[in-house]
């Protein structure tokens, strides 16, 4: 398939700058694959989609605030994004995987992301506030590299204390500008609350998953009230979700790998809902590449955590996910790949059609999309 077929015409003013004033008044729109039609409604009406025995599930990972802003001892500034945290074995850096613990919280090994990386090389130490300490331990490819982080207190306090939250590129707010009263200086605040869900409990995203910022406490209440089963995965939201694609030939791309697990309790209540015919509701992206991955050699043989680098697109043949509520997404990306796979490509292309005449929000802190 061509990398062209998953474009599409947006306006500018269309991509959310902020998110909605409640979380459930963000838009959402209804595609009904059997019947061809689109609906447009509230998402705190998402009920009314639901059922007794359906399954909901939902990415409780928590994004954490990955950029770092410091100085190289010339005195040159630069950016740090923090990708994934690493555990060293044997002291080799080859082939890291994601760490399970921290026995030293004062001391941690990031791969990560710097801007500039001009002038940095193996042994450049980096300078932040409140005492964080850097060292370089190795080049990756691009721009990335392999970062130690060292501090008199917990590095993850430290990080909490300095650190930005990483929004994505197309979200732009000039210095100064006010939002609904609020100066520049508490845009900040109002990021950490909102681009983060409700539900956020496992650090390690870079990228909130989206999907996930409509829900409110009360909605996921009524949600159980109704007798649809609400459970949690992990899946940290990293560079394999958004790296962009750049084949023509989009079955050439390969994702990045992400971090996921699941438990063996909701495994298996997933694995009863599917055997039962109950429908399961994967919450984004995010969710479905795990729930896809954890039965790619299927039901009894489950992979319940370690990396997926799942590529998801049209001719995909899903089989944990029969419900997908997902976010708009930009052209040309796996996302909306994904979506493609699940509702059909032409069907979604004129849903987005669709939605840029009705004036729909895009992108992380945009509207919402259910494929039933």
């Amino acid at each position: 398939m061509k990398l062209e077929e998953f474009d599409y015409h947006l306006p500018k003013e269309l991509i959310a700058q902020f998110p909605c004033e409640r979380r459930d008044e963000s838009r959402l729109m209804a595609l009904n694959r059997k019947e061809g039609t689109i609906s447009h409604r509230r998402f705190f009406e998402l009920p009314e989609y639901l059922k007794a025995g359906d399954v909901i599930v939902l990415n409780n990972t928590k994004v954490i605030p990955a950029r770092l802003f410091g100085r190289k001892t010339t005195g040159g500034l630069v950016e740090v994004l923090l990708v994934q945290k690493l555990e060293i074995r044997n002291e080799k850096l080859e082939n890291l995987p994601p760490a399970s613990h921290i026995p030293h919280p004062t001391s941690q090994t990031w791969s990560c992301l710097t801007n500039p990386s001009k002038g940095l090389k193996k042994g450049s130490e980096l300078i932040f506030e409140h005492g964080l300490k850097g060292l370089i331990a190795e080049r990756r490819v691009g721009d990335g590299w392999i970062i130690e982080l060292h501090a008199d207190i917990s590095i993850d306090d430290t990080i909490e204390l300095i650190g930005k939250m990483p929004l994505p590129p197309y979200i732009k707010r000039g210095k100064g500008q006010e939002v609904r009263g609020k100066k520049q200086d508490r845009i900040e605040a109002l990021d950490r609350e909102r681009y983060q869900t409700v539900f956020a409990k496992e650090r390690g995203a870079i990228a909130a998953p989206t999907a996930g910022l409509h829900f409110t406490n009360d909605l996921i209440e009524k949600i159980r009230d109704l007798g649809t089963e609400a459970l949690y995965i992990t899946l940290h939201t990293g560079l394999g979700t958004f790296m962009p694609v750049k084949e023509e030939d989009i079955t050439r791309h390969r994702m990045a790998p992400e971090y996921y697990k699941i438990d063996r309790a909701t495994f298996d209540a997933i694995k009863q809902a599917h055997g039962d015919g109950r429908r399961i509701i994967a919450v984004g992206s995010t969710v479905t590449r795990a729930l896809e991955t954890m039965v790619r050699y299927g039901w009894e043989t489950p992979e319940l955590n370690g990396s997926t680098g799942l590529f998801i697109y049209p001719g995909y043949r899903f089989n944990a996910v029969d419900v997908l509520i997902t976010n708009f997404h930009l052209p040309k990306s796996t996302l909306v790949m994904l979506t493609a796979a699940f509702a059909g490509r032409e069907f979604l292309m004129t849903a987005y059609k669709e939605a840029v005449k009705q004036g729909y929000r895009f992108f992380s802190y945009g509207d919402a999309m259910m494929v039933i």
